[in-house]
């Protein structure tokens, strides 16, 4: 196991990548990092000028940025089997269009929810946390909660665009699924699948995902996700969950902790 996967738990990109490794069977060690404090390791790492996550680290190669990662694992683990090589343009196409909204429900939610979810953003953001770091993350929250604000441009007007963005793409969606496929690229399960579900796991909540399938989660969030609960493409990204994610996640969880 010489991978390792640095994430935030409630990621959505750090869940694409996640799933991604699990559902190819391949051995990492995830370690999730504590917001704020992952900062200095991620600039150092990721050598970009960036604090962003996912970054992968292996023994020959530190790669910063869930679409980066997905580019580097199809060249060096080719042939991929989430990216057949006849559907890669269709499959980062499709991953860049929801991509594009990953920054657009981090905000939407958390516009929602400052203020009257505290208490649950502090639980996520510190159950990774060390007792040092969890102390100092619900002290300094008033103040990390304002960085936030100001980096996702939370304010209503933000928050209305970010809303009207996320419609436009479930409309997308289910307008690629209304031939009645189960797939976004072929016949087959692939990273296209992957990343849309990812990224709309936030809203869709479904129940194998550790942080979005918590019942607290989706009380806090009840309100924030209702416009779109039960769309017909909310309900495709359930199954995905529930076809792809459960299993792959239980094993994959078993391996790490061998």
């Amino acid at each position: 196991m010489s991978w390792t996967l640095y994430t935030f738990a409630m990621s959505h990109y750090s869940e694409k990548i996640r799933w991604t490794l699990d559902f190819s069977r391949i051995d990492y060690q995830e370690v999730r990092m504590t917001p704020v404090f992952h900062m200095a390791p991620a600039l150092i790492m990721g050598r970009r000028g960036q604090t962003t996550l996912p970054i992968l680290k292996t023994p020959d190669v530190t790669i910063q940025d869930s679409s980066r990662i997905l580019l580097w694992l199809e060249k060096s683990r080719a042939p991929l089997p989430l990216i057949p090589k006849v559907s890669s343009q269709d499959i980062h196409a499709v991953e860049r269009h929801f991509d594009a909204i990953g920054k657009n429900v981090a905000r939407f939610l958390y516009a929602r929810s400052f203020g009257s979810g505290d208490a649950h953003i502090v639980k996520l953001w510190t159950d990774d946390a060390t007792p040092i770091k969890a102390a100092f993350v619900r002290a300094a929250y008033p103040i990390i909660r304002w960085g936030f604000k100001r980096k996702l441009n939370i304010t209503p007007k933000g928050a209305a665009r970010a809303q009207k963005r996320i419609t436009e793409v479930i409309d997308w969606l289910e307008g690629q699924l209304s031939d009645g496929r189960t797939y976004l690229v072929g016949q087959t399960f692939t990273a296209a699948d992957i990343t849309a579900a990812s990224l709309l796991a936030p809203i869709a909540c479904p129940s194998q995902h550790p942080v979005y399938g918590d019942p607290a989660y989706q009380r806090a969030m009840a309100g924030a996700t209702a416009p779109w609960r039960d769309r017909p493409a909310l309900q495709w990204v359930r199954k995905m969950y529930e076809l792809h994610r459960g299993v792959i996640q239980t094993e994959a969880t078993s391996r790490k902790a061998a």
